[in-house]
C-alpha cells in the first residue's frame, strides 16, 4: 500500500456512505426522517460524551475517581471562542457551502449548507484524524484510517438519509483537513505526544458532543469558531 491511502480511502468511504444515505433518504418519509435525525443525535451525543469521559475522569490508587483537564478544557474552549469569533469560522465554512450548493446546482435544497457543515466537523474533529494522517503518511500504516473510514461511512450515510446530499461534500472538508496533516505529518509527530493527544480528543470530544446538540435543535452553537480549542488544547499540555 502506498503512503495517502487511509486518506484517500477515507474521502471514498464519505462519498459511498453518503450515496447509500442519500437513495435510503429519498424512499423514506419526512416522518422516518426526522426519527433518524434524533437517534443520529442521541449517537453523536453519546460518542462525544464518552470520549470525554473517557479522557478527562481518572481512577485514583484508592479507587476515587477524580476529574482531570479542567483547566486546559477552560483555556481551549474560551480561548478558542475568543480566536474563532474574531475570525467568524463559522461564517466562512458556511460561505463555501453555499458556493458548493451553487456550483453543484443544489438551490433548491434548504438544508444543503446545514448538511455539509453538520457532517464536516461530526467526521473531521477528533484524534483518529490526527494520528491517522500522521501514521499514513511516516508510517505507511492506514490502519487508523481505516477504521475511520467504517465509522464516518455509517456516520455520512444516516446524516445524509435525514439532512440530504450537503453532508456528501463533508469529504472534501475531510481531503483537506486530513491532507493537510498528512503533508505536515513529520513536523506534527514530535509534537502530538500522548498528553497531546488525550488533551486533543477530551476538547474533540466536547465538540462532537455539541454537534449532537445542534442535531436535537436545542440553542445553537456555533461549532466551527470553537474550533481553535483543538490547537490550544495541545498547545496547553506543550508549554
Amino acid at each position: 500500500m502506498f503512503p495517502g491511502i487511509g486518506v484517500l480511502a477515507n474521502v471514498l468511504g464519505i462519498v459511498g456512505g453518503g450515496l447509500l444515505g442519500l437513495g435510503c433518504g429519498r424512499l423514506i418519509s419526512e416522518r422516518f426522517q426526522k426519527a433518524i435525525m434524533m437517534a443520529c443525535a442521541v449517537a453523536v451525543i453519546f460518542l462525544g460524551l464518552t470520549g470525554t469521559v473517557k479522557e478527562m475522569l481518572q481512577i485514583g490508587a484508592d479507587g476515587g475517581v477524580t476529574l482531570v483537564g479542567t483547566n486546559c478544557m477552560l483555556a481551549s474552549l474560551i480561548g478558542g471562542a475568543v480566536i474563532g469569533e474574531t475570525i467568524d469560522l463559522e461564517d466562512r465554512m458556511e460561505r463555501f457551502g453555499h458556493w458548493l450548493q451553487q456550483k453543484t446546482g443544489s438551490g433548491g435544497d434548504m438544508r444543503f449548507v446545514e448538511g455539509f457543515v453538520t457532517a464536516s466537523l461530526t467526521v473531521c474533529i477528533g484524534a483518529m484524524a490526527v494520528i491517522g494522517s500522521i501514521n499514513d503518511r511516516l508510517l505507511s500504516d492506514p490502519s487508523v484510517l481505516f477504521a475511520k473510514t467504517v465509522i464516518d461511512a455509517v456516520i455520512v450515510m444516516i446524516m445524509t438519509s435525514a439532512l440530504g446530499k450537503g453532508c456528501i461534500f463533508s469529504a472534501i472538508s475531510v481531503g483537506i483537513f486530513q491532507g493537510i496533516i498528512f503533508l505536515l505529518a513529520g513536523f506534527l509527530e514530535p509534537i502530538m505526544t500522548p498528553a497531546a493527544l488525550k488533551s486533543l480528543s477530551a476538547v474533540g470530544n466536547i465538540l462532537i458532543f455539541c454537534v449532537g446538540t445542534n442535531l436535537f435543535g436545542l440553542p445553537h452553537v456555533r461549532i466551527a469558531n470553537l474550533l481553535p480549542a483543538l490547537v490550544i488544547a495541545v498547545v496547553w499540555v506543550l508549554v
